[in-house]
């Protein structure tokens, strides 16, 4: 076990030295109470790293001392207090830690409530996470606070979006144009590549040349729609991360000429966003996370938006908790799949992989050829251009969720 912050021991240190790391950092886990049993005390950086520790993690800041002893410290619900203890996190920690420790406060101690002062949104860390929780708040939020917390939330996005566009575009257009693959293509339009492996047979030795009895190619480029895309949300809280992640990519794929794109969120409502996918961050306000759910409901608007169902994908990212009707969201994914339409479910968009999930649903989807997986966002290009593509999507784990 390693304390956050603490050094490994190099294989150059003296051997003496070594026991000694080990204490510390054994100290710094344990927190210092009267059992931690290591009689390693603590001087320096490493105190003020012990308290910030001990604020969240100690018997103050946990509600509860599991060890028997008192461990002092705790953020007491003061915002002067947690202003000072996310600034010592920063200095001590580094950020992929620092962001772990926020997420725990705000579960731990309840602090979600003090992100709604704006010193308080610029002394955080920001991630996915804390946009998630952000946006649970936003009905709650004055006014004083929304402007920095969309200034939080916009350079989150901007880094989602020099992340993953770029792949997301080059890996889409590839598909796009291997969809409109034709066999009659004009001179300039020519795969020769792919001309050349398909005609090895006619190869003239004496000659040392390919027949080309048969030509593939690809369409002349145009600017006309290929391919609608259809997005459709679950806002409910559990989806935080995911609504996020869609969000962006939904503007990724808006931004492609080529893919006409429909970004649509429910609860027990259906809201379509479609009109501000130029900027994901108004995408993401104006969700509402939390609520029922009704994928039927969403499902059937839709389906109502479908006017070309072979050049058709629909996302439907949800954790199939259903509060509407289920065997009419089943019908209706089985009858958009029959006219044609590529339906692709995630359970999450997001790193953390597969959640919570109603297997029942998911199964039955699986049985309409539609199975439901988690997708991380590195990988979602991917199905995204196997659907396009119409070909099987690539599914990690797939015994597992089928």
């Amino acid at each position: 076990m390693t304390a956050p912050g603490a050094q490994r021991a190099t294989p150059d240190a003296p051997a003496d030295t070594a026991p000694d790391e080990r204490l510390r950092r054994w100290r710094l886990v344990l927190g210092g109470d009267a059992a931690d049993g290591t009689g390693c005390a603590l001087s320096g950086t490493d105190t003020a790293m012990d308290g910030a520790l001990a604020a969240l993690y100690g018997a103050a800041g946990s509600g509860q001392d599991r060890r028997g002893g008192r461990r002092s410290a705790g953020l007491e619900g003061s915002a002067p207090s947690v202003a000072r203890w996310l600034g010592d996190i920063r200095t001590y920690f580094p950020s992929s830690v620092v962001q772990v420790m926020q997420r725990d406060a705000i579960d731990r101690l309840g602090l979600s409530t003090l992100l709604l002062e704006p010193e308080m949104l610029e002394a955080v860390e920001a991630d996915v996470h804390l946009v998630g929780t952000l946006l649970s708040l936003n009905k709650a939020m004055p006014e004083t606070t929304k402007e920095t917390a969309r200034i939080v939330v916009r350079k989150v996005v901007e880094d989602l979006e020099k992340r993953l566009a770029s792949r997301t575009r080059s890996t889409l257009t590839g598909a796009l144009d291997r969809s409109a693959r034709i066999s009659r293509p004009r001179h300039r339009d020519i795969d020769w590549d792919r001309t050349i492996r398909a005609n090895l047979k006619n190869y003239l030795p004496e000659y040392h040349t390919v027949v080309p009895e048969r030509l593939v190619g690809y369409g002349r480029a145009s600017q006309s729609v290929k391919k609608d895309v259809v997005l459709c949300i679950d806002q409910s809280g559990s989806m935080a991360a995911s609504v996020v992640y869609a969000s962006v990519f939904g503007a990724v794929l808006a931004s492609m000429r080529s893919i006409a794109t429909r970004l649509v969120v429910f609860d027990t409502a259906v809201v379509d966003l479609t009109e501000q996918l130029d900027d994901p961050v108004d995408v993401l306000f104006g969700t509402q996370l939390g609520g029922g759910t009704d994928i039927n409901r969403a499902l059937a608007y839709c389906q109502s938006q479908i006017t070309r169902p072979a050049d058709t994908v629909v996302v439907l990212i949800s954790d199939l908790y259903e509060g509407g009707i289920r065997d009419e969201m089943l019908k209706r994914v089985a009858t958009m799949k029959a006219s044609g339409v590529q339906f692709v479910t995630l359970l999450a968009l997001s790193d953390e992989g597969a959640p919570a999930y109603d297997r029942e649903h998911a199964a039955a989807l699986a049985a309409l050829g539609a199975p439901a997986f988690a997708c991380t966002p590195d990988l979602f290009p991917e199905v995204m251009a196997a659907a396009i593509e119409k070909r099987p999507l690539p599914i990690p784990d797939k015994a597992t969720h089928q």
